[in-house]
């Protein structure tokens, strides 16, 4: 995948960590199966706008604050 989605996915784990989720219970949380979460933070799959917004939920967050600053311009 691109620059834009592993960054996205590094900001994900960060801001997941920070809230003290574990993958496990973060991707129980969301709803989202564990491998694929960690797909997402290594950034090797791109998620759609819905999937942000689902995560960004349960980090409580807004969805911009996980983008990448060079997406949001």
């Amino acid at each position: 995948m691109g620059e834009l989605a592993t960054m996205l996915g590094k900001n994900i784990r960060e801001k997941r960590k920070k809230n003290g989720f574990s993958q496990d219970a973060f991707a129980l949380a969301a709803g989202i199966d564990r491998s694929y979460i960690g797909r997402i933070e290594r950034g090797e799959v791109n998620i759609t706008v819905e999937k942000l917004y689902e995560i960004a939920a349960v980090l409580q967050c807004e969805p911009a604050s996980l983008l990448p600053a060079q997406a949001t311009r």
